[in-house]
């Protein structure tokens, strides 16, 4: 295995990506949104929120139906502590992975689809690396931003959070186990997942925004997700959360398995 070569790639592509406005902006929008501008929100609208709004009280209903492990997490909370934690801690958890997706999706979508709008794919699919090195400085080029990304953006949700609802908890209450398990166990494998399904599509693709689109659609699963605790029936438990990040690294071995055994450079030479 060429590791100077697949590296070589990783750097090169990474080079690019900085240099990309329709790559970068983002990269640093989406997480501004969702690490700044919603936690500052919730912590404002819990202050402040009245406990007979119709709104609070949906939210606080659904601790019934909580595991006993939860309720007793917000034991000795007064409505308003208990609001905040319960949408930030976890009705909000799930969005958090649209961060890493969303990281991973757009370095990925640049990749070879990005290189053919640029025409320099020729060039690189007549380098003396294989096939299967390619495809791995590819993945590394997009998994290794997406996990940086992803662990920045925890720590700064961790710390806007603590800071915004400190008047309110009066202590540090963020995070706790089940999110280190998604920032650390979770957040990678949904990262490896996105970009190995938006670098098999951008090897189908001409342009970078069609890439991007239809890679783009692996982010449903956790809209998913997050539906599916809002709703009632399912919540993120720490097992729960580590049997979710397993199935998602059993699926990125069988979708790293493929890629290697299909990936032809020969195919991507005749959509030049």
């Amino acid at each position: 295995m060429n590791w100077r070569g697949i590296w070589a790639v990783a750097r090169k592509d990474t080079t690019v990506i900085v240099r990309t406005k329709a790559v970068m902006l983002p990269l640093i929008i989406v997480p501004i949104i969702l690490q700044i501008v919603m936690p500052t929100a919730f912590g404002i609208l819990a202050t402040f929120l009245p406990m007979g709004d119709p709104d609070a009280q949906e939210v606080l209903q659904l601790l019934d139906n909580m595991p006993p492990t939860i309720r007793e997490e917000v034991a000795g909370m007064d409505q308003r502590q208990v609001f905040l934690y319960l949408m930030v801690v976890y009705l909000f958890a799930p969005l958090y992975l649209v961060v890493p997706l969303m990281v991973s999706s757009v370095v990925a979508a640049d990749s070879f689809a990005g290189e053919k709008e640029r025409k320099t794919l020729e060039a690189l699919l007549h380098s003396p690396m294989t096939g299967r090195e390619l495809l791995i400085g590819k993945i590394l080029s997009a998994l290794i931003p997406a996990v940086l990304v992803s662990v920045f953006s925890f720590i700064l949700y961790a710390l806007v959070l603590n800071i915004v609802g400190w008047p309110l908890m009066g202590r540090i209450f963020f995070p706790n186990p089940m999110w280190l398990l998604l920032v650390f166990w979770v957040a990678p494998a949904v990262s490896l997942l996105g970009l190995g399904i938006t670098v098999i599509v951008s090897t189908r693709v001409n342009t970078f925004q069609e890439a991007y689109q239809l890679g783009g659609l692996v982010v449903l699963p956790v809209v998913a997700l997050m539906i599916s605790q809002v709703s009632g029936v399912i919540y993120l438990s720490p097992i729960f959360v580590f049997v979710l990040g397993l199935i998602v690294w059993l699926l990125d071995a069988g979708m790293i398995w493929a890629g290697m055994r299909f990936f032809r450079r020969e195919n991507l030479l005749a959509q030049l």
